[in-house]
């Protein structure tokens, strides 16, 4: 597995880096060998950030997680990390390295039992809404946002014409997504 570390407002000496790359190289054994791991180190007011994102065949895997301590930090997002990986397994092990998941432990998440996993039912889709997609700006929606109370909204961009989601970060700003031409 390939890491790359990354430091916004903090610098990442080396120690630091050789702990990260010791620890995201343990999940190392549910992906193949060119697989890229990108960890963000942040800090904001006292909050250390860390996030880990890893592009895989079947898609892509996030984590984020924020507290008072880096290295606290680091644990608890590689520990969510694998709980989202062992709870989505069976659609993730064919996109994933062959026999990832015989391994009998679990490297970061001793903290659920495999039994836990298998009992919870599948999250479904639960309700389903029509409405007409009218054309507007990027600040026409961000209004609508705002009116609605919704964390994100979808619409036709009127300058592009394609159809973009405007969503609320958790930083209070806004974020786009558009699709690529």
């Amino acid at each position: 597995m390939k890491i790359s570390i990354i430091g916004k407002n903090i610098e990442v000496s080396d120690y630091l880096r050789d702990l990260i790359t010791k620890k995201v190289s343990k999940l190392d054994k549910y992906f193949t060998e060119d697989t890229e791991a990108h960890v963000t180190l942040a800090v904001e007011r006292n909050r250390h950030i860390v996030e880990v994102t890893i592009p895989c065949a079947g898609g892509i895997i996030r984590g984020e997680e924020t507290s008072g301590d880096m290295y606290a930090s680091v644990d608890n997002v590689l520990s969510k990390l694998e709980k989202q990986i062992m709870r989505h397994r069976t659609r993730l092990e064919k996109n994933l390295r062959a026999g990832a998941f015989k391994a009998p432990e679990p490297v970061y998440s001793e903290s659920f039992a495999a039994d836990e996993l298998e009992e919870e039912e599948p999250p479904r889709v639960v309700k389903v809404k029509h409405f007409d997609i009218k054309p507007m700006t990027v600040d026409e929606a961000m209004l609508q946002l705002e009116l609605l109370g919704h964390s994100f909204y979808m619409f036709t961009n009127g300058n592009t014409g394609a159809i973009n989601v405007l969503y609320k970060r958790k930083d209070g700003n806004y974020g786009l997504i558009e699709p690529e031409r």
